[in-house]
């Protein structure tokens, strides 16, 4: 085998062989590094994920790529299956990807995981990847693997030359936090965490864009992360601390189910005194007392989309240089402190925008 051959593979992509030599090791341990080994020196790894980045190098199961065949697989990085938003996400792009013949490798990037390692590895497995959520790998990565598989993002920042799928955040988080105001509260406070290109983010960006357009300033910001403990939490603080307010956006139903429960639970009348309100309409919403007023997406429609679009770039397709952007509706029940529908009732309010519904 040539030198040269040894660089590059039958279809012009670096090699192990290329990384090897720019990081000035043996291709074993190249292997090593790539896997985690902790036989590897933490110098020496750093060196062979270097020369990999440069080199745009991506580990291929059993030497996929160099023979020219697919996996038929797609793969799914997600920060974690534990709430019913990534869950449904799944359910949605399983599906999709089953009704094309495709199976799916499932990653989740929790905080004891190293990202670069991992979707690395899994790029050498799959055919290409569908990324959900900022949290799930940083934007650079991303784009690293985008140069060597075809890649989609959904519901996160978009990343240049990549399709991208969102469902409508910023316009109906502002509406809903209108509809508040519309009802007389004046001290609004935001629960979650508002991270840039996030959908948290989006909906707090669409709430300080309604209460600027009333006139009022955001009480406090509960920089949270998006899990019931963490509502149960801030709902104990809130009490404690005496903090004048009349009402809670919430980023997502998990925080503003159990701050609501929470309060109730230190005498708090909800929505008498504070207001809340959430974002998904997960199933318990309709069940609780007062229903919670939130936000329905499409999210399985979400994830469904992702994986046939991601099926039609690995086929050839050229990206769309257009995100896709599905539309949210408000879902009004009883715990903005408005007339709560009855048990048989609509869940929508007849004084909302017809765009809301």
């Amino acid at each position: 085998m040539s030198r040269q051959t040894t660089k590059r593979s039958e279809r012009g992509s670096a090699t192990i062989y290329a990384v090897a030599e720019r990081a000035g090791v043996s291709t074993a341990t190249v292997s090593r590094a790539l896997a985690g080994s902790d036989k590897v020196a933490p110098r020496t790894r750093e060196a062979v994920l270097t020369a990999a980045r440069e080199l745009n190098y991506v580990p291929d199961g059993s030497a996929r790529a160099l023979a020219g065949r697919r996996t038929n697989a797609l793969g799914l990085v997600l920060p974690g299956i534990d709430g019913p938003y990534y869950a449904a996400v799944l359910v949605g792009f399983e599906t999709a990807a089953s009704d094309l013949g495709l199976s799916v490798v499932i990653l989740l990037t929790g905080p004891d995981t190293d990202p670069e390692r991992a979707v690395r590895q899994l790029a050498g497995k799959v055919d290409g990847i569908a990324f959900m959520s900022r949290s799930a790998a940083d934007d650079a990565l991303v784009a690293e693997i985008g140069r060597r598989r075809p890649v989609v993002t959904a519901a996160r920042g978009r990343i240049p030359g990549r399709d991208a799928f969102f469902t409508e955040n910023e316009v109906t988080a502002a509406r809903l936090t209108g509809h508040l105001v519309e009802a007389g509260r004046r001290r609004i406070a935001f629960l979650g965490r508002p991270e840039p290109d996030s959908d948290i983010g989006a909906r707090y960006t669409g709430y300080l864009s309604a209460l600027r357009d009333a006139g009022l300033e955001s009480v406090t910001t509960f920089a949270a992360d998006a899990v019931d403990e963490s509502g149960t939490q801030i709902a104990r603080e809130i009490v404690a601390d005496g903090l004048d307010l009349d009402a809670i956006v919430c980023g997502n139903d998990q925080l503003a189910l159990a701050v609501m429960h929470q309060l109730q639970e230190e005498g708090v009348d909800v929505p008498g005194e504070i207001a809340v309100v959430g974002w998904d309409d997960v199933h318990a919403a309709r069940y609780v007392r007062p229903g919670l007023t939130t936000v329905a997406q499409p999210v399985e429609e979400l994830g469904a989309l992702a994986a046939r679009r991601l099926a039609a770039l690995v086929d050839g397709a050229d990206p769309d240089p257009e995100p896709v952007v599905l539309d949210s509706r408000i879902v009004h029940r009883g715990s903005c402190g408005c007339a709560t529908p009855g048990p048989s009732g609509p869940e929508t309010s007849p004084d909302l925008p017809e765009e809301t519904r």
